[in-house]
């Protein structure tokens, strides 16, 4: 949680009227951080004693930081912020997501946190787009911005960088980029661009099992380092999330079962040989309906401002709300090993890194240095 300021007043005479507290910002289910028993707002067989001075005590031994962005603008990857918000449950889900700015993703990333916006002085995990920051075409997500649910979902809000608010954060007065994407070479905005693409593309399939970069007691601990990970990679095979595809703001008259049906039967078909879809191919019999091996999909309408569902298919709310119920109990993919929360966010750092020194991507560097768009 973050926050700060003081509270009284200030003068030579006493206030008898304490000044209100400052917005705290939900940065992680309180009572589940460092394992304590569920007390509070979040408990779900009545609160225990002293539980104000239980959650106190957890909170006190957190950063105060509002902002707890695992890349810098140089896109090197921190987990000191995050890893104290950590434990070492094994039963925890890692829920990212990823869009272009303004479709709603932290909307929805403070639906899976299971934020209240009834509670008072309580603002929501994660930033919407207001008004004025739409106006102005700006973006509120920075980087990848972690939170922590109540029921252990790791929650990671993205900004994707071909954003064209982001895009023109990276780029100099003299045309190039502040992205080293390769061997500290700084590139033109045309051309880290173009590359974040082809980089996107080629190594979607290549993400390594992050409990694979963990070794087993019966392993040696005298080989470690880059190649020792790389190595894990390689013999453990690619790690495949389980995708979700959301479709937001659809307007009323858009919103049928007709045109429902027609999308999911669009993604089946799109996405009929991805390697997304391959594990649920490999566990579908052929008498099982479509519906089996097509993607998960949601469509979730346009909030209407006095939030009233009128004669929708389907209300925002209630779509919300399925959402959240689809990832609390989808049977996501599993880590080849045991794997604690905390190892998790240090492996994905082990991960981060082979990306970017990835030989494909330095094979690909080469041609692009040999092109005219290369600035030196």
């Amino acid at each position: 949680m973050a926050g700060s300021g003081s509270t009284g007043g200030s003068g030579h005479q006493p206030n008898p009227w304490p000044a209100p507290l400052p917005p705290k910002i939900l940065l992680a289910k309180p009572s589940l951080v460092t394992g304590a028993p569920v007390t509070g707002k979040f408990a779900r067989g009545g609160s225990s004693a002293g539980g104000d001075d239980d959650e106190t005590a957890i909170w006190s031994r957190l950063p105060s930081i509002g902002s707890l962005n695992l890349l810098s603008d140089s896109w090197d990857f921190h987990i000191d912020r995050f890893l104290p918000f950590l434990t070492e449950n094994t039963e925890f889900t890692v829920v990212g997501v990823i869009g272009p700015p303004g479709v709603g993703k932290s909307t929805i990333m403070n639906e899976l946190y299971g934020f209240d916006a009834t509670s008072p002085g309580m603002l929501p995990p994660y930033t919407v787009q207001s008004e004025e920051v739409r106006a102005m075409a700006r973006h509120c997500s920075m980087g990848i911005e972690p939170r922590v649910s109540a029921e252990r979902l790791i929650l990671l809000d993205t900004q994707p960088v071909l954003s064209p608010s982001i895009l023109v954060e990276m780029m100099r007065p003299d045309g190039s980029s502040i992205i080293p994407v390769l061997a500290g070479e700084s590139l033109s905005a045309e051309l880290a661009h173009e590359i974040l693409s082809i980089q996107v593309d080629l190594l979607k399939h290549g993400i390594p099992d992050p409990s694979s970069l963990t070794p087993s007691p019966s392993q040696s601990s005298t080989t470690s380092g880059p190649e020792k990970d790389s190595k894990d990679i390689h013999g453990s095979g690619e790690y495949m999330a389980a995708p979700i595809f959301v479709h937001t703001k659809l307007q009323d008259q858009d919103l049928t079962a007709h045109n429902c049906t027609q999308l999911r039967k669009a993604c089946a078909h799109y996405f009929s040989t991805s390697s997304f879809m391959r594990l649920r191919h490999e566990n579908v019999g052929k008498e099982q309906s479509f519906s089996s091996v097509a993607p998960n999909l949601f469509v979730i309408p346009t909030k209407n401002k006095d939030d009233s569902p009128l004669n929708q298919y389907e209300s925002y709310t209630s779509m919300l709300w399925k959402l959240r119920d689809q990832v609390l109990s989808m049977n996501q993919p599993s880590f080849s090993r045991t794997l604690s929360e905390r190892d998790w966010l240090k492996n994905s750092a082990k991960i981060w890194e082979l990306v970017k020194n990835s030989t494909i991507i330095a094979e690909y560097s080469k041609t692009l240095q040999n092109s005219s768009l290369f600035r030196r």
